[in-house]
């Protein structure tokens, strides 16, 4: 007999084997590759269901952080790819896809009750993990752009042939993976806005208590202020190029230690609940 957790299990192995031979199938196969990409996506989405809603409750932690964050951004990059030469990001995107999708089966988390709390508390929970998965997505970005423009810089008799240099010769120009970026941050930057203005002006509302300044809050909005200054000097400045890419990770590590990073040493090295 099928138990709900031998379900869950058999979900994300399946999804996270089609992700796996997504990634890897020769880019002459376009259309298996669409749809194994597809189906993986589907899947991980099922196993995230039943992983994260329960009745009356929402089971949270790093690893099913890490996995929403993934999730989505395999859809960003699928969608995207109709605007912008990115296949070859999949083959760096969906093998990270597919252990993100296991990690829930191994660091569960732990459960947070619904009962008594605001409508409002399910939003405020949907819109932070959205902010956090755009913010990764971008984070990906900036690295795959500093790790491509290190490659231009290599002599021709320095460049190793290997599958890394290959992916990253087929992305597209460095302006191109710019604006992308930038539209990946905007995006994530409004989120996280409005994640923080609904932690702090509805604070009792939502949560039952007054905003608390602890690490979360303290990492959130010092990722909030990186963010801004960032787009604030992309817009009058015309910032660019490494500035960008030091702002995008020095945010996204903000967001890093205030969520997955704090949930990870609590549940992982100190076994406490993170919620």
């Amino acid at each position: 007999m099928l138990t709900p957790l031998s379900i869950k299990l058999s979900i994300s192995l399946s999804a996270a084997v089609l992700y796996v031979l997504s990634a890897f199938c020769p880019p002459r196969l376009a259309r298996l590759i669409a749809l194994g990409t597809c189906l993986a996506w589907a899947m991980h989405a099922s196993a995230l269901w039943l992983e994260v809603f329960a009745p009356g409750s929402l089971r949270l932690g790093f690893a099913m952080m890490l996995s929403c964050a993934l999730w989505l951004s395999v859809a960003a990059y699928w969608l995207e790819n109709r605007n912008f030469a990115l296949d070859s990001l999949r083959i760096l995107m969906l093998p990270c896809a597919a252990l993100a999708c296991l990690l829930p089966t191994i660091f569960p988390g732990s459960l947070v009750l619904l009962e008594n709390k605001s409508s409002l508390f399910g939003w405020h929970i949907v819109i932070a993990i959205l902010a956090y998965s755009s913010l990764t997505i971008a984070a990906f970005h900036a690295v795959l752009m500093a790790l491509q423009e290190s490659r231009l810089h290599l002599r021709p008799s320095m460049e190793k042939s290997n599958w890394l240099g290959a992916a990253l010769d087929k992305l597209p120009a460095l302006l191109t993976m710019e604006k992308l970026l930038f539209r990946l941050i905007a995006f994530g930057f409004l989120l996280l806005s409005l994640t923080v203005l609904s932690g702090i002006v509805f604070s009792e509302h939502l949560f039952g208590r007054a905003m608390r300044w602890d690490h979360k809050t303290v990492f959130t909005l010092m990722s909030w202020a990186l963010f801004g200054v960032l787009l604030i000097g992309r817009y009058w400045r015309g910032w660019r190029g490494k500035t960008a890419l030091g702002f995008t990770l020095a945010g996204f590590a903000m967001l890093l230690l205030g969520y997955v990073g704090s949930r990870f040493v609590l549940e992982v090295i100190l076994h406490r609940s993170a919620a």
